[in-house]
Formats: structure tokens, C-alpha cells, sequence
């Protein structure tokens, strides 16, 4: 077996990539997402692929079912319990207003009613001891309460168990014994640090998606198996490595993102093998488009993030990819307001209605409707001539939608929808960059996603960004990302105080600890490497702060207490992330943390084409910046540009599932290895 296969579910397809490890080969698919039934789209993509699955020696999956699971409201019946005098926590949340003139703000509804968290008796003190003991006659009486309830899911989570974990292990014990068919979550299994409303959101939301994307994990399993898949299975997360689906079923919570995020990892390696180390990662699919910053190489981390947004939406606190989407998608609707306002998503045609030219029964004018209507995308060439698109339908859906509305040309209106459209995933590009400090001029962009190379260049002019890279199979590349990815995982314990007084002996002690516990997980995982790296990093703040920067620490650093290089290291990164430093103003340390990366060996995705061949090229009308006049545009295909072949915009290149657009101005460059590497023009608005 020597095929690598990669297979990412978005909200409107289902992407396949497949490598062969012995001839270099690449096979790819793309089939709708079938959300009825979201295994199935990836056996169509497998089906089309023509992949003989025994040849499969491994699978890396990433999916948006468990974050779509929370959006949508369809999670498990879901109850909590909490340390006596905490029922509240979850409900009251933090007391912060981030918009206090927002009339329609509100705090995120909580996933488990009130009438369904319970507290119970026992307390541990924040050292660790036990202050209350465990009432295990009162847990199996809540176990029949919670049966009579038809209550699906636990999430158990009590005051201080990052310290000691003790009361959480037994009253687990006891209500698996007593409710075997319970998905149970505790929040020391999830995480182990402070921040008692935070913590405890993490573990329901955990508890709240782990039914379905178990049986989800359980059903892809099994059918796999049946097409005749026997190789080693892994799934996404959202730190960026991947685990094994047991781990995945455990521990959910860790998937949400870990369909965008293999693209970004692959727009990492790309950047770094064509010489840009500074990256911003800019992914289009159907439904939203996202944004992350690499900076020197390194994909920039959040140790927590927001699912629905940071105003109202449910806190997560782990190692997460730093990720900024917006809902604007190939199938984003363009609709006008009750003020007459044309506006562009975030509400989406998905795969289903899907946009007008699919002529799968959409109704609703789309992005995408919208570049078929200027001609950006080619009618009879879409999906390699697979899927035909209705052209008419879609000038005709803009016209009465949109045109006949606002009293101006359909072309004008078609016109007007990518504009807005580019203006609201410009400003997802200016939060990961702009707004933490960083110059977009000094970044290349990497578009990927279907609809990405479309929309890249426009976004370039409006923030500046010289450089555009579009690599090959864009519309497939978070499946080739979830291929250069390594194994992963995170641990984290609170160990809070002063810097100068931290009982280095102790750390490395709790250090330790964490070590086996890690070691242990690899050994369950039966992790496919031999080379297993371990980072070690430290929460560091001023004392005052609320917030930390993680620390890297070497073990000589932490086993030797060298606390002033700790310090000194904390300042630098403090300037970096703020452009100011305080180093004679005390530091303390919140948390520990290690991370193992299981380092896999990266395919090798070669570029086989005659230097001499010709280009093939058509031409076609295509509106650019005048609505009321085509030009003859030409049309090259892809796969015919040798290495080094240069080409000027106006132009298109299209390939099988997306299409790139130059404008005036615009020079694009072919790499040894197959990229489109565009140095941006100036002089013309998109």
C-alpha cells in the first residue's frame, strides 16, 4: 500500500486528494457535500477518483460536522454537573460588553438548559486538596434523575479539578457504570487549567457534539472498511496535527476547525519552499472565507477562540489555529435590505439549493452567479466540464433579484456584488494582520479554496499585498494540507505564581507528570512515527495583566531554574506581539504546557510537464472594470503552462475546479513546481 489519501468535508464539497508515494501521482475528486448523509460524498469522491482503496495505506479526514453541530443547534441532549454554589457559572458567563452600543447584542444561549445542571456535593481547594469529600449516594440518585430526563451527554465539571482531578474521576466512574449508553465528558480530560466559565464551556461543548461525531467517526470507520480501506486512519484537528479516531471521539472539542486548517498548514510549506516565510493564508470555498497570518514561517496559535464570534458565541480554550472567517463563499446570497442596502451573505445556498447556474433549484442570486454573469467563470468549463452551469438563469436571477431592484444593468449589478464580497474578505485578511500589528505589504497572500483564486488579486489591490501565490490544486488544498501535517497534541496544567518564586522543583515535577501522561496517549494513539519532538512553553504575564504569552522553555531552562532567561524571553515576545516591553516590571506564570508532534515524513508533490510545450489558450468575453463592455479575454488552461512560462492580465487561468483572474497589470509567473507566483498591479481597480 502507497497512496496517501486526504478528504476534507466543507459546507458545498466534499474534496479528495490522493498520493502516490511510488510514481509521485496525484488523483483528486470533488463531489457536493451530501449533508443528509455526509459519508456518502465521501465515497462519491472516492468513486470518481477511480482510487483502489486497498492501495490506501492511510486517510487524513478533517470536517466541519462538529462545529456545524454546535451553529446548527443539533447537538446531544446534554446535561451538566458542577460543584455545589456554581450552577450559574455557565449561564452568567463574563460580565463583559464588547459592543455597548449594540441594541441587538446578546450573550450566547447556553447548551444546557438551566433545569438540566445539577450541583452536586464535594469540593477541591485550588492547591489541590480536598476540602468536601465526594457524596457517591447522591451521584447514583442524579444518574436516575438523568435517565428519566433522557439526557444524552454529561459534562461534568467541577471547581478546581485542573488541580486534582480526583472528585471528576469517580463521579465519571460511576455514572459510565450506571448509564453506559451516556456519552460522558470531564473537564480534565478536555483541560486542565483555570477559568472556571471557560472551562466549562469547553467541556459542553465537548459533551454537547460527542454523540454525533462519534457515531459520524464509527459509521466513516466501518464504511471505509467495506470499500476495502485497511490502512491507518486519522483525523484533523484544530491545533493542526492530527489523532487517531478514538482520541477524536474522546475528545471532539479538538475537530472543530480542522477542516480550514489544513489548508493553512499547507499554505506554510508552500510559502517556505518558494522563499516567503511571511504568509497570510486566504481560503474561499462555498460558504465563508478565512484568513491566517504565518509569520517567519509559523502559523500563528490562539490558545482559545469563539465559535459564532467573540461578541456572543461559545468560548473554546484550546490550541487552536488562528483563524478569522467571514460568511462570504462562492455560494454566498446577494440580497437588499430593508433600507435597499445590496448586501452579500452571511446566509449561504450551500450545496443545496446551491447558486442559480447550478440548476439544482437555487432561486437566490449568488457570489458565484455573479462571475458566470461577467464571464470570470467559464459556463461550459466548470468542475473540467463535469457540471454544465445555466448562464441564462443566473442573468436572469441577478436581473429581477438584484438589477431590476436597484435601477441599474445586470452587469453593473454582477459587478456590484463582487466588489462587496471583496470588501468583506478584505477585512477578514486585515484582522489577522493590520489589526495585530502586522503589515500586509509584507506578506505574500496564498489563495486557495474554489472560489479563492478568483477573488485573491481584487483582495491584494485593497490591502497592498504585493505578491499572490496560487497553488496547485487550490480548490483541493486543505485535503493536501491534512497530507503535510504531523501528529499532535496538547496539555496544559495551571501552576500560577510569581515568576521568581516558582518552585522550579515542583514544575518540573507537574513537567513530568505531564510528560507520561503525553507518552502514554502516544502509546494508545500508536502514533505512525518514530520521531516524537516535545515543547515545552510557559503562560507568562506582566503582573497586572489578565491575558499570557506562551513562553518556549528548553528542558535545561526549566530543570537549571533559569528564571532570568525566562524573563528576558517573555519581554522579547511581549515587544514582538505589542512593539513594547516592561523588563524590570515582575512576572508571573499561569500554565505549563507540552506539546507532542509526531513528525511524519511529507510527501513530495513533484511537477512532471515539458519545458517546451505550448500553452493552450482560447478566448472568451469577459467583463473586468467596465460593467457595460467585454474585452476578448484569454483563457489559458493550467495543466498546458510549462515552468517559467510568463503570462500579463487581463487574463484567466483555469483549471479543473477553479479559475484564477488577472487584471491589468497583473504578471504571472509559473514556479519550477507548478504555483502561479503573481506580482500584483497598481495601476487598476478590480
Amino acid at each position: 500500500m502507497s497512496i496517501l489519501m486526504g478528504v476534507d468535508i466543507g459546507g458545498t464539497f466534499t474534496d479528495l486528494i490522493g498520493f502516490d508515494e511510488q510514481t509521485g501521482q496525484l488523483l483528486h475528486a470533488k463531489r457536493p457535500t451530501t449533508y443528509f448523509d455526509l459519508v456518502q460524498g465521501i465515497v462519491d469522491c472516492t468513486a470518481a477518483s477511480g482510487l483502489d482503496m486497498g492501495e490506501v495505506s492511510q486517510i487524513v479526514h478533517g470536517s466541519t460536522i462538529a462545529i456545524n453541530t454546535v451553529i446548527e443547534e443539533t447537538g446531544a441532549r446534554t446535561a451538566l454537573i458542577t460543584t455545589r454554589g456554581t450552577r450559574d457559572i455557565y449561564r452568567i458567563g463574563r460580565g463583559n460588553r464588547p459592543d455597548a452600543y449594540d441594541f441587538f447584542f446578546h450573550r450566547p444561549r447556553p447548551l444546557v438548559p438551566r433545569h438540566l445542571t445539577f450541583e452536586v456535593t464535594g469540593r477541591m481547594l485550588a492547591n489541590g486538596d480536598e476540602w468536601t469529600p465526594i457524596d457517591e449516594g447522591e451521584i447514583e440518585a442524579l444518574c436516575e434523575t438523568l435517565s428519566e430526563q433522557k439526557v444524552e451527554a454529561v459534562a461534568v465539571c467541577f471547581l478546581h479539578s485542573y488541580a486534582n482531578p480526583a472528585h471528576e474521576e469517580r463521579v465519571g466512574k460511576i455514572i459510565r457504570l450506571r448509564l453506559p449508553d451516556c456519552y460522558v465528558s470531564l473537564s480534565h480530560e478536555i483541560l486542565r487549567a483555570y477559568r472556571e466559565y471557560e472551562r466549562t464551556s469547553t467541556t459542553v461543548l465537548n459533551a454537547y457534539v460527542g454523540p454525533k461525531v462519534s457515531r459520524y467517526i464509527n459509521e466513516l470507520s466501518s464504511r471505509m472498511s467495506g470499500i476495502g480501506f485497511a490502512g491507518h486512519f486519522s483525523i484533523m484537528q484544530s491545533n493542526g496535527g492530527v489523532m487517531a479516531p478514538e482520541m477524536a471521539a474522546k475528545r471532539p472539542v479538538n475537530m472543530m476547525e480542522s477542516g480550514p486548517v489544513g489548508g493553512i498548514i499547507a499554505s506554510a510549506e508552500i510559502g517556505r519552499s518558494l522563499g516567503y516565510t511571511n504568509v497570510i493564508a486566504f481560503d474561499m470555498g462555498g460558504t465563508t472565507a478565512k484568513a491566517s497570518l504565518i509569520r517567519a514561517g509559523e502559523v500563528m496559535m490562539s490558545e482559545m477562540y469563539y465559535i459564532g464570534g467573540y461578541a456572543s458565541g461559545y468560548p473554546v480554550m484550546i490550541p487552536v489555529v488562528d483563524v478569522v472567517e467571514v460568511g462570504t463563499g462562492g455560494g454566498s446570497i446577494a440580497w437588499i435590505d430593508e433600507v435597499g442596502t445590496l448586501r452579500v451573505g452571511p446566509q449561504s445556498a450551500g450545496a443545496d439549493p446551491a447558486p442559480i447556474c447550478y440548476g439544482k433549484g437555487g432561486c437566490e442570486p449568488t457570489f458565484t452567479d455573479a462571475f458566470v454573469v461577467l464571464g470570470r467563470v467559464g459556463a461550459q468549463d466548470f468542475l473540467g466540464g463535469d457540471l454544465k452551469l445555466d448562464e441564462l438563469s443566473a442573468i436572469q436571477g441577478i436581473q429581477h433579484k438584484l438589477a431590476d431592484v436597484l435601477h441599474i444593468g445586470v452587469y453593473q449589478a454582477a459587478q456590484a456584488v463582487i466588489q462587496i464580497a471583496i470588501n468583506n474578505m478584505s477585512l477578514a485578511v486585515r484582522q489577522v494582520s493590520v489589526e495585530k500589528g502586522y503589515d500586509p505589504r509584507e506578506f505574500a497572500l496564498v489563495a486557495s479554496g474554489g472560489a479563492g483564486p478568483l477573488s485573491a488579486l481584487a483582495v491584494a489591490r485593497e490591502l497592498h499585498i504585493p505578491t499572490v501565490i496560487i497553488p496547485r490544486f487550490p480548490a483541493h488544498f486543505s485535503a493536501i494540507g491534512m497530507l503535510l501535517t504531523d501528529e499532535k497534541h496538547d496539555f496544559v496544567r495551571t501552576y500560577y505564581g510569581a515568576l521568581e518564586d516558582v518552585d522550579f522543583e515542583q514544575l518540573v515535577k507537574v513537567h513530568d507528570d505531564m510528560l507520561e501522561e503525553v507518552r502514554a496517549v502516544v502509546r494508545s494513539e500508536s502514533m505512525t512515527t518514530t520521531t516524537i519532538v516535545y515543547q515545552t512553553c510557559l503562560d507568562v504575564r506582566y503582573v497586572g495583566q489578565e491575558f499570557t504569552l506562551s513562553v518556549p522553555v528548553s528542558d535545561e531552562q526549566l530543570r537549571q531554574a533559569r528564571i532570568q532567561e525566562i524573563h528576558d524571553a517573555f519581554d522579547n515576545i511581549h515587544q514582538q506581539r505589542f512593539g513594547h516591553q516592561a523588563p524590570h516590571e515582575p512576572v508571573e506564570m499561569v500554565n505549563i504546557r507540552l506539546t507532542a508532534i509526531g513528525v511524519r515524513n511529507k510527501p513530495k508533490f513533484q511537477l512532471e510537464r515539458n519545458e517546451d510545450c505550448l500553452p493552450h489558450v482560447s478566448y472568451r468575453k469577459v467583463f473586468f472594470e467596465d460593467a457595460e463592455k467585454p474585452i476578448d479575454c484569454p483563457v489559458y488552461e493550467r495543466d498546458s503552462l510549462p515552468p517559467n512560462y510568463v503570462l500579463a492580465g487581463p487574463a484567466l487561468v483555469q483549471e479543473y475546479a477553479s479559475t484564477t483572474v488577472l487584471y491589468q497589470g497583473d504578471t504571472c509567473t509559473v514556479s519550477q513546481t507548478g504555483e502561479l507566483v503573481i506580482s500584483v498591479g497598481g495601476g487598476q481597480d478590480a
